[in-house]
C-alpha cells in the first residue's frame, strides 16, 4: 500500500501542484484547507506524512503541529512545514515544535518530492539497524519497536528524534560532527544547515529527562553520547 500524505494549505494552486506531483510518484494524497480540518483528518485517518503550511486561516500551523505532537497516537507522524516565511527564527521554532523538515515557498516540486522521500525513508524502521537493543545507564532503546525508555518509563519521540538518538547511541564515546549527523540522519549533503542538528538535540535532551546529560556537546565540533 502506498504511503498516505496529508497536504494542509489554504492556497488552491499550491495544493493542486503538490497533489499532482505526489500522485505522480504513487502516493495517496488527502488535503485540508485549514487547521481544524487537518486535525480532524489526522484523527480520522492517520497519515504517513503531513505537509503543513504555517499560515492557515483559523488555527496556526505551529499550533496544529503542537497538538499533533502532544497526541500519543500521532506524536511520531513526520511533519514537513511549508511556508513563505524563511527567516532562521521561523525554522528554529518549527524544529523546536518537532517538525522533521522545513521548506520555504516558492519551492521546486522536484526538490520537494525528493525531500518527502527522504523524510519517509527516515521514518521507516531499518532492517539490520546496529543492535536490536541498546542500553546506556538509565536509557534503553528497543530498535525493532522504535521504543525508548528512561528509568523504565517510555518516552515519546518522533521518528527523526529516534533515529538521531540511535545514531549517537550506536557510536557512543565517539564525537559526531554536525555535518556527519546531517548526512546520516537527515540524508542531506554536508554544509546544509547545522543549526537544524542543534535544535533537534536540544529537544531530544528535554525529552530524555534523567538521561539528558548522556548527550555531550563538544564545542566547535558536534555531539557525543557518553557511556553512563
Amino acid at each position: 500500500m502506498s504511503e498516505r500524505i496529508l497536504i494542509v494549505d489554504d492556497e488552491p494552486d499550491i495544493v493542486e501542484l503538490l497533489e499532482y506531483n505526489l500522485r505522480q510518484q504513487g502516493y495517496t494524497v488527502a488535503t485540508a484547507r485549514d487547521g481544524a480540518s487537518a486535525l480532524a483528518e489526522v484523527r480520522r485517518h492517520r497519515p504517513d506524512l503531513i505537509l503543513l503550511d504555517l499560515m492557515l486561516p483559523d488555527v496556526a500551523g505551529t499550533e496544529v503541529c503542537r497538538r499533533i505532537r502532544k497526541d500519543e497516537t500521532t506524536d511520531n507522524v513526520p511533519i514537513m512545514m511549508i511556508t513563505a516565511r524563511g527567516e532562521e527564527i521561523d525554522r528554529v521554532v518549527g524544529f523546536e515544535l518537532g517538525a522533521d523538515d522545513y521548506v520555504t515557498k516558492p519551492f521546486s516540486p522536484r526538490e520537494l518530492v525528493l525531500r518527502v522521500q527522504a523524510v519517509l525513508r527516515r521514518a521507516k524502521p531499518q532492517g539490520g539497524e546496529k543492535s536490536e537493543h541498546v542500553t546506556i545507564g538509565k536509557l534503553e532503546l528497543d530498535v525493532p519497536r522504535h521504543r525508548v525508555l528512561v528509568e523504565g518509563e517510555e518516552i515519546g519521540l518522533t521518528a527523526l528524534e529516534f533515529k538521531l538518538l540511535l545514531d549517537l547511541a550506536s557510536r557512543r564515546g565517539r564525537v559526531q560532527s554536525r555535518d556527519a549527523l546531517l548526512e546520516r540522519v537527515w540524508g542531506y549533503a554536508p554544509g546544509i544547515e547545522t543549526r537544524t542538528v542543534d535544535t533537534h538535540v536540544k529537544r531530544l535532551r528535554e525529552k530524555l529527562g534523567a538521561a539528558r546529560d548522556y548527550i555531550e556537546t563538544v564545542r566547535g565540533v558536534g555531539y557525543r553520547m557518553r557511556d553512563a
